[in-house]
């Protein structure tokens, strides 16, 4: 494999003699390049110029002698790094521990043999060769790295400018979408599909990164623009059977997703919902802490993606006169719990309900709490919770 960087030899000696004897060494090995500046003063100059992969530097030298210039090119931070071959008249056992400790990576007697030389310099400039291509790889991954953290950024904030408006009066909706740093799949919405009729839904794509993304972004805007054929946008089940027909994961990258979609009907009371693969949403039903009940609204169904022909079951609750709805995606609660295991679904039910007997439960406390839980700020997953506050006018 060819090699980026070739080896290059600096000498700095102030006996053009000595220059000579070293050229017509390294003359015969063509891939090493050979550069001499006879003047100390000049020597970092003319390192920051050339960049060697080796620099001989001469020991006794008039007005800058070389245990003080490779302090220098050691302080230099363009040449902090360059290997160092001091070349001396003197075997002293303490001037080497000198050279040593100012950082020098070789000593050698000059002039060595031919052979010996040419070694050194090729096994000192190979190891500074490959810590400039170690350097080199990890700049192109970190400027890669900031590339990809800005589209996925870009890609969060497209998919908040996708989340609706929140609803207020008898029907009030909060939530929070919080991305995680690799970008999930989470989307969520709600629309109207008559007078009568809400829609509300929740999916995951699987997986991370831009493509998880894409395809709920798609997934969320077939939904907004109830661009299913011949399907009833308020037949939960329907819906979820046409999202399968339309989005099969050889298509997508062999990415599937999990979803709930529920329908209220304001004339009825009736939540009518089917769930692909995913998590129950948690409904309270009461308006004051200490007088609430819990439950699961559960309802089996494959996943989206994973199977053709797939048939989805409704399932149909009355609210109450005040009912909330909790509708969240996994990663709000596959978190690390105080004894170090991944909490469960089951865990996160306990919690929600243990806030609602004790107060309003807001996404954001429910949030803070799974944060402490975890004792992090930041989620390995994508986290949507999405809060429906139900209230119903008393009959008659």
């Amino acid at each position: 494999m060819l090699r980026k960087h070739a080896i290059r030899v600096l000498l700095v000696d102030d006996q053009a003699i000595v220059a000579e004897a070293v050229r017509r060494m390294l003359a015969h090995d063509q891939d090493i390049e050979f550069y001499y500046c006879q003047d100390p003063a000049r020597a970092i100059t003319t390192a920051c110029e050339i960049s060697p992969t080796v620099i001989l530097l001469d020991l006794i030298m008039p007005e800058i002698d070389g245990l003080t210039l490779t302090r220098f090119l050691r302080a230099n931070e363009r040449t902090r790094e360059i290997p160092l071959i001091v070349l001396s008249t003197k075997e002293e056992p303490t001037t080497k521990a000198e050279a040593f400790a100012l950082g020098a990576n070789d000593y050698l007697v000059k002039l060595p043999d031919k052979i010996e030389l040419i070694a050194r310099i090729r096994y000192h400039s190979n190891g500074y060769i490959t810590l400039l291509e170690r350097n080199e790889a990890y700049e192109a991954l970190r400027a890669s790295q900031e590339a990809l953290t800005s589209e996925l950024n870009q890609a969060a904030d497209y998919v908040r400018s996708l989340l609706p408006p929140p609803l207020e009066g008898d029907i009030m909706t909060r939530y929070q979408f919080i991305p995680s740093t690799s970008l999930g799949g989470d989307s969520f919405g709600y629309h109207w599909v008559d007078d009568e009729r809400l829609a509300i839904y929740l999916l995951d794509v699987c997986g991370h990164g831009v493509g998880a993304a894409l395809l709920s972004i798609s997934a969320i805007n077939t939904l907004r623009s109830e661009s299913l054929k011949e399907v009833d946008f308020g037949d939960p089940g329907q819906v979820l059977s046409g999202l399968n027909d339309a989005y099969q994961m050889e298509d997508q990258n062999n990415m599937f997703f999990t979803i709930w979609y529920g329908v209220y009907d304001k004339e009825t009371g009736e939540l009518t919902f089917a769930s692909a693969g995913h998590p129950p949403p948690i409904a309270v039903k009461g308006e004051a802490p200490g007088r609430v009940e819990t439950a699961l609204l559960r309802a089996g169904g494959f996943i989206i993606g994973g199977l053709p022909g797939q048939t989805y079951e409704n399932v149909s609750i009355s609210l109450g006169r005040s009912t909330r709805l909790y509708i969240y995606s996994d990663g709000i609660y596959e978190v690390p719990g105080p004894d170090g295991t991944v909490l469960k679904m089951g865990d996160f039910f306990k919690i929600v309900t243990d806030l609602c007997g004790r107060d309003a439960a807001s996404p954001e406390e429910i949030i803070e709490k799974m944060k402490g839980m975890q004792d992090s700020e930041t989620f390995e997953d994508d986290v949507s919770l999405m809060e429906v506050t139900i209230l119903r006018p008393p009959e008659g």
